[in-house]
């Protein structure tokens, strides 16, 4: 057998490490499917077709790796963030086409590698405590600008929330709620993403590697103390960094 569902087997194997790979990452860390997932299936799969299954399985993983932390949801800590990317994603996706996007990705990058090598040899992070829920609305206004322009709305909440402080599960409450509301205001922004049927066919056999990576990763997330889980988070950020700067 040469192909599955008219999808030869050397595509489907980069579909599945893909899906796997950014199942592990959004299951461990809450965040970085879409630089995990992409980094892969951009080697076998056509910009438009990899852009589709990042917004719809990211999506869909999301709500599912969400569910085991609806009890650590704090509305009056959330709140903030939601209506941070109420305001910020509508503004990003109207400067979508003004923006450089491929520098705006080095940029991006970048800052996410410079701050995920420091947090990882750091002793320990600096503490913001200022700022209350303004500089929260602000952080997410400008995500919600970030995932409007690139799907990167939670870059800057899952930074912030180690500059809170806040302890991994909490932290998770937040910045994960935050990205499922983001994707979903942007897909409404932008219009429903339309699949061919090859795009079906590319979903569903992506679902079983997705499920497996997404058991793993919180898999991995319920084994690590709070020390760990921040190191963890911080070799993420790094690795999303170098992932966009390649």
């Amino acid at each position: 057998m040469t192909a599955l569902a008219g999808i030869p087997l050397s595509t489907l194997a980069y579909l599945w490490a893909g899906a796997f790979v950014g199942g592990v990452a959004s299951g461990g860390a809450g965040f970085a499917f879409a630089l995990a997932a992409s980094a892969i299936w951009l080697h076998a799969l056509e910009p438009a077709q990899t852009t589709a299954l990042t917004v719809t399985c990211g999506t869909l993983l999301q709500f599912v790796t969400v569910w085991p932390f609806r009890k650590e949801i704090d509305r009056g800590r959330l709140t903030p963030f939601v209506i941070g990317a109420a305001i910020g994603v509508p503004l990003g996706v109207a400067v979508l086409s003004s923006v450089d996007v491929p520098k705006l990705k080095i940029a991006i990058g970048a800052g996410l590698a410079v701050y995920g090598a420091y947090a990882l040899i750091a002793p320990r992070l600096p503490r913001v405590s200022a700022g209350g829920r303004k500089a929260d609305v602000a952080v997410g206004i400008a995500g919600g600008v970030l995932g409007g322009i690139g799907g990167y709305s939670g870059v800057l909440p899952t930074i912030w929330s180690q500059l809170r402080g806040w302890p991994k599960a909490t932290a998770r409450a937040v910045y994960q709620p935050y990205i499922l509301f983001a994707n979903f205001l942007t897909i409404a922004l932008l219009g429903a993403v339309a699949f061919d049927s090859r795009g079906v066919s590319l979903f569903l056999l992506a679902l079983p590697a997705l499920a497996l990576g997404g058991w793993a990763g919180l898999s991995i997330f319920s084994r690590l103390d709070e020390r760990l889980f921040r190191r963890f988070l911080a070799g993420m950020l790094l690795v999303s960094g170098l992932a966009l700067l390649i």
